[in-house]
Order: structure tokens, then C-alpha cells, then sequence
């Protein structure tokens, strides 16, 4: 574990470094090949808010609707909103984008999706299957006006065309009015590099982070949540609401049961961070490989990987969890603090403890 002063929003070198396994050359999700994040950000007032797409591989919707990649999820606490999980559950395969969004804006970006795979493959809902839509939310309205239903499929649609290795992390995309901890949340993303008896593999996460009570909040095993809470104007008993997305991506040969396995080890990385699953929070993981792909037509050839053998999946599962720990840790250190809706403003870690790092020692 180490400690620095740099953090940039797309820093390498982040401010609180969780582990000691390595990260891959971008510190995020996108170490993974071919996995790419877009934004689109509302920030207008009462309107703090926005979409952020995760996309598998390089193809538009169209080509992932026809070449999927396996997937398996992990429902940690069920209070959410989601569409398309069920269908990921029972069949094993991502066919769309992943969306994050805000609560009431998850059937508008639904409805982007479908439109952008049918644009792609014009036979889609016709002489090919309909497509499953992916989209996951969480409840940006303490900063966002939700009422406002300020998101558009266009928006959608321009995240969806953003999508990039090089992404902006905080308060940004979906992460726009998000909260943690008391404090400003957002996107966050990290990677490892996991070493097995068979080769090293990467495992990038990326978290929407809206959970968290301040009391509890834990950096790197130091509990700096109750010296926070004497700067804040909350209740330290205060219940845990909000909820968190975890992605996982890996270019490790898996398939949707072991995929399913990795999902469940992304919820360490959210304990260490001081969440417990709270009543009002939604807490909901997800994990996919690049390794091999599915094609729609049964016609096509499946691409045989040999799969890890269970026995070498511990590698994996440390990494994921230090991955997502490591997410949430620069989704707070990436955020800026935020007024919106009736003048609700959530400060930024950095600007509400500078002396954070102080706080830390004095922890220990």
C-alpha cells in the first residue's frame, strides 16, 4: 500500500494505491484489450446527470448483438432497477453495451440501445431475436432533479459514440450526481494483473459508486469516516442508501458460471471500503470475459478457449477485489464537489480533507 499526493483524474499513479498486485498501463478497465468507456455529462443547475457506456469490444452495437461475450452477474443487495439482467443470468452472454444511468432514465437509454443494434443489423426483432438491453442505475436525486427526465436517447447515443481507452473519471457520465459516503461519488475505474501457474491475466473494474454512510468510510484498512462526519452536516448513525455498479472486465478464458464467481469477489472489494450492503442500497455486480466470443447465428462456429481450471481462479479473485477496492478509492479522489437540486451541494473527498493524508496516519 502506498500513499501520494497525484491525483489526476486519469492518473496512473493514484493517491491512495490499494495492494500490491500491478496494475495495467492504464490504471483502468480499458487495461483489458479492446474494452472502451464513453460519457455523456448534463450539468445545467438543477440538472446533474448523464450516461456512461461500457462496451466489451471494438465492434458498434450491432457486431456485439452478433458476436456476445460471456458474462455472469452477482445480485449483492437487490434495490434496484435494472433491465437485461435476468436474460444475462439465464443465458450467459452480453449482446448489448453495459449503460449506467440515473433511476428514471433507464428505459430511455434502453430504447437508445435497441435503436443503435437495430440501425447495425436492420433484422434485429424481425428475422433475428429482439435484443437485451443492458442498463444499470443508481438514485443520482439528492444533486439531480430526476423529475426533470433530462436524459435523451441522444444522449445515450452520444456516450455510446464516445466510447474510448482513455476516459474521464468522477464526476462525469453517470457518475455526474452521484454520492458516496457523504461526499461526491462517481465513476471510477482500476485494473490488476493477476499471475496464474498458466499465464498472467488482466482484470479491469469499473464502479458507479452512490453508497456509502460517512461514518464508515475506509481507505485502505484506515477508518477516516468519523473524522469526516465532524465536517459534515450528518448524522453518524445515518442509514446506507444509494447503490453501486461493479464491472468486471478480464481477458481470462472463462466461462458464465466462473464469470459469476468473479462477480461475487467484487463485493470484498466494496466491503473494505466500509459499505455493508445496507437495506437502501443497491448493490449489483457484474463480470465479463474478452477472451472468446459468442456468435447469434447458430450456424456460426463457437471459439473453443480451454477454460481456467477452478483451482487456478484465486488469482482472479484477489485481483478483482483489488481492483474495485481501488475503483471506488479513485472515484473519490477523481470527483469535484457538486451543487445541484435546491441547492444541494456533495464537497469532493480532496476538498473537504486536504489533509486527508493526515487523517489516514492518524488512523492507524
Amino acid at each position: 500500500m502506498r500513499w501520494t499526493r497525484s491525483s489526476s483524474r486519469n492518473s496512473v499513479s493514484p493517491a491512495v494505491r490499494i495492494g500490491e498486485l500491478p496494475s495495467g498501463p492504464l490504471g483502468t478497465i480499458s487495461d483489458v484489450s479492446g474494452v472502451t468507456v464513453g460519457h455523456c455529462t448534463l450539468a445545467d443547475g438543477p440538472v446533474q446527470t448523464g450516461v456512461t457506456m461500457v462496451l466489451p469490444h471494438p465492434g458498434d452495437a450491432g457486431d456485439l448483438f452478433m458476436h456476445k461475450v460471456p458474462a455472469g452477474a452477482a445480485v449483492i443487495n437487490g434495490f434496484g432497477k435494472s433491465t437485461g439482467l435476468m436474460q444475462v443470468q439465464e443465458l450467459g452472454v452480453l449482446e448489448s453495451p453495459i449503460a449506467l444511468t440515473n433511476t428514471f432514465a433507464v428505459g430511455t437509454v434502453a430504447t437508445a440501445l435497441i435503436r443503435a443494434a437495430v440501425a447495425a443489423q436492420p433484422g434485429i426483432g424481425r428475422q433475428l431475436p429482439t435484443l437485451n438491453p443492458l442498463v444499470f442505475e443508481c438514485n443520482d436525486g439528492y444533486l439531480n432533479d430526476l423529475q426533470a427526465f433530462a436524459v435523451t436517447e441522444a444522449h445515450a447515443l452520444q456516450a455510446l459514440a464516445d466510447a474510448k481507452a482513455e476516459f474521464a473519471q468522477g464526476a462525469v457520465g453517470a457518475g455526474r450526481g452521484m454520492s458516496c459516503f457523504g461526499l461526491k461519488g462517481g465513476i471510477g475505474s482500476a485494473s490488476r494483473l493477476a499471475r496464474t501457474p498458466v499465464g498472467a491475466f488482466t482484470v479491469g473494474a469499473l464502479v458507479l459508486a452512490n453508497f456509502g454512510r460517512p461514518a464508515a468510510l475506509t481507505l485502505a484498512g484506515r477508518r477516516i469516516g468519523p473524522a469526516l462526519v465532524q465536517r459534515l452536516a450528518e448524522r453518524n448513525d445515518a442509514a446506507e442508501r444509494g447503490s453501486i455498479i461493479l464491472l468486471v472486465a478480464t481477458d481470462a478464458p472463462l466461462d458464465a458460471r466462473q464469470l459469476r464467481r468473479v462477480a461475487v469477489r467484487a463485493g470484498a472489494g466494496l466491503a473494505r471500503t466500509g459499505s455493508d450492503y445496507g437495506h437502501g442500497s443497491g448493490d449489483i455486480a457484474l463480470a465479463f470475459s474478452t477472451a472468446t466470443t459468442v456468435p447469434q447465428n447458430s450456424a456460426g462456429r463457437l471459439q473453443h478457449a480451454a477454460l481456467l481450471h477452478e483451482s487456478l481462479l484465486d488469482p482472479l479473485f484477489a485481483a478483482t477485489a483489488e481492483a474495485t477496492e481501488q475503483a471506488i478509492v479513485n472515484a473519490l479522489f477523481a470527483a469535484v464537489s457538486v451543487t445541484g437540486r435546491d441547492g444541494h451541494r456533495r464537497l469532493a473527498l480532496n476538498e473537504l480533507a486536504p489533509d486527508w493524508l493526515a487523517l489516514m496516519q492518524a488512523a492507524a
